[in-house]
């Protein structure tokens, strides 16, 4: 069922609906494996019914983007190292060992960065930003609230960090010049943005060749209230959305993976997504 709604993008009642009409039409037959639920065709259609199907479905508007999908969900399902990895990722911190945390893990992830320019693109107060100057060539950290930039800007001052400069600007027009970074980066940012494809567009413009656009933004879910409470524009995005914005803005090498689920209601789900920008730098 979680596949099928990830290639679907639908509902989970509204998929059940059509999977109960069709297992009462003895179309589809299901079983249970562990928690999940397999569906597969009753029995084999004859030809001529799955060239009609066929050729009705190409027909349909979400065709081209249904198939995108499935095709990201087969990929997940046989890539068996990132399974390996995120089982791996779970049992961290799950069980006391001294000396272990994710704050550890994380300082010496930033002491192997290279030292690059990078835009944190809708930085808020710039935590990340912040964070990266410590290994970072230059960071330009760019958010529409004046109060924002001026927040971070204080915080820079404050703790001489003379390689972060914040900028007012827009997340669809960023004040930084075409081809002078080496990252751009979204953290839960780019649901705030009235047209997220010109934002992505907007990454392309001012990478370098071989830069590399990262997103991390939460996947799409119904909780409502966010707009109200977070001032969310979208209510997240699937893998094929944002698998579609970084590949129409021109971006090659391609990953979307979720990296983390919440444990408490409303069960946010992040996704990490990525790609390069062709050329050498």
């Amino acid at each position: 069922m979680a596949e099928l709604q990830d290639i679907l993008s639908m509902g989970q009642s509204r998929i059940s609906t059509h999977l109960s009409q069709l297992r009462q039409a003895e179309l589809v037959e299901d079983r249970r494996s562990g928690k999940n639920i397999l569906y597969r065709l009753a029995r084999p259609l004859p030809t001529a019914v799955v060239e009609v199907i066929e050729a009705s479905a190409a027909e349909l508007a979400e065709f081209a983007q249904d198939e995108r999908a499935l095709e990201l969900v087969l990929r997940r399902r046989t890539d068996k190292a990132r399974a390996y990895f995120d089982e791996l990722a779970g049992k961290f911190g799950r069980q006391y060992v001294p000396g272990r945390s994710w704050k550890g893990l994380a300082e010496t992830v930033l002491m192997l960065m290279p030292a690059l320019e990078i835009a944190d693109l809708g930085a808020g107060e710039g935590t990340f930003a912040q964070l990266l100057a410590r290994r970072a060539k230059r960071v330009i950290a760019v958010d529409n609230s004046e109060k924002m930039v001026e927040y971070g800007s204080e915080l820079v001052r404050k703790h001489g960090l003379a390689n972060v400069e914040y900028r007012l600007g827009d997340l669809e027009s960023p004040p930084i010049a075409d081809a002078s970074v080496d990252v751009a980066f979204f953290s839960q940012a780019l649901h705030h943005a009235v047209h997220p494809q010109r934002a992505v567009a907007e990454a392309m413009r001012i990478l370098r060749p071989g830069g590399r656009v990262v997103i991390l933004d939460l996947k799409k879910h119904g909780f409502e209230e966010a707009r109200e409470m977070y001032a969310d524009l979208w209510l997240g995005f699937t893998e094929v959305e944002l698998d579609g914005f970084l590949r129409e803005a021109g971006f090659e090498g391609v990953e979307v993976m979720g990296v983390h689920k919440e444990e408490e209601s409303p069960y946010f789900e992040t996704l990490l997504a990525m790609g390069v920008k062709a050329g050498v730098a």
